[in-house]
């Protein structure tokens, strides 16, 4: 039977106007024989070939679920990846048949994965695209739409998630501006013997395949889930830091306007009429 491949809509730039209409068809041979050699990089900076990613494995695995997050302070997809992990273990995909491992790949600069790995405590080994070149050959597209509804694997709601994402960019400083695209989406394919057997492309920025439908792609629908984490306490004390942090530079910037204002020759003179009113008043206390 013939197979569909992955195309965009004619004459759409796929940017910023709601839901991206993407199909889920399977890249081409041509286009699978291109990204092959194309390279992602690991934390160090190291480039790989893309192929080395579902051929090259430490284990007999000979299958692959390759997952394309967003930029690595999206906090959607830092959300995504806490529940995947919680609900499919490294042990429960080496019982399967294939044996199976799972790959990520994010669109910011590489240095920035250990940050990544320590927010989502994803056991899976992640890479870096930041020219985003597999993105663009694999189909997927750009959107700031975040659709119209909450997708199950979001544990808390949309402004602790923006919450979170705050904080985070706070404590990065200017690595915030080196996280990614924040208007490139991605996706998961499922790679078997060389070949793309499934996959999915998000239509907006939330809209990674459900876990429960991973769950049954790659066989694991039958198996009970283990308990899904918490991290509702990260996200109170992120939150809580974060007020911290607002009060800390208002305080700060205060005390710097307090200081500018005594150094001025406006601000001296203030100083000198407000201790020469407090003279006064003391010296009629004093008379009465």
């Amino acid at each position: 039977m013939a197979v569909e491949t992955a195309t965009k809509p004619e004459g759409s730039t796929g940017e910023f106007k709601g839901d991206i209409d993407v199909n889920d068809n399977p890249p081409s041979r041509t286009d699978l024989d291109t990204v092959a050699e194309l390279p992602v990089l690991d934390a160090n900076g190291k480039p790989h070939t893309f192929k080395s990613l579902y051929t090259s494995t430490d284990d007999d695995s000979s299958r692959t679920l390759i997952i394309f997050i967003r930029h690595f302070f999206c906090g959607n997809c830092q959300e995504y990846l806490r529940s995947l992990s919680s609900s499919v273990t490294p042990d429960a995909l080496r019982s399967l048949s294939p044996p199976t491992n799972i790959r990520i790949v994010g669109c910011g600069q590489p240095d920035l994965i250990p940050m990544y790995v320590r927010e989502t405590q994803c056991p899976y080994p992640i890479y870096a695209d930041p020219s985003k070149a597999l993105y663009a050959r694999l189909g997927m597209t750009r959107t700031l739409s975040l659709g119209s509804k909450s997708p199950q694997y979001m544990q808390y709601s949309l402004p602790s998630a923006m919450v979170r994402a705050i904080y985070q960019a706070l404590k990065a400083g200017r690595d915030a501006f080196r996280g990614g695209d924040y208007s490139q989406v991605g996706g998961e394919f499922v790679f078997e013997n060389g070949q793309v057997t499934w996959c999915h492309r998000m239509k907006n920025t939330r809209d990674h395949a459900e876990v429960p439908e991973m769950r049954r792609q790659l066989g694991l629908d039958g198996a009970k889930p283990p308990p899904r984490k918490t991290f509702t306490s990260g996200i109170r004390r992120s939150s809580s830091q974060l007020k911290r942090n607002l009060s800390d530079r208002r305080k700060s910037w205060s005390r710097s306007r307090d200081r500018t204002e005594k150094s001025s020759p406006e601000g001296s003179m203030m100083e000198k009429l407000r201790e020469d009113k407090g003279e006064e008043e003391a010296g009629g206390r004093e008379e009465e």
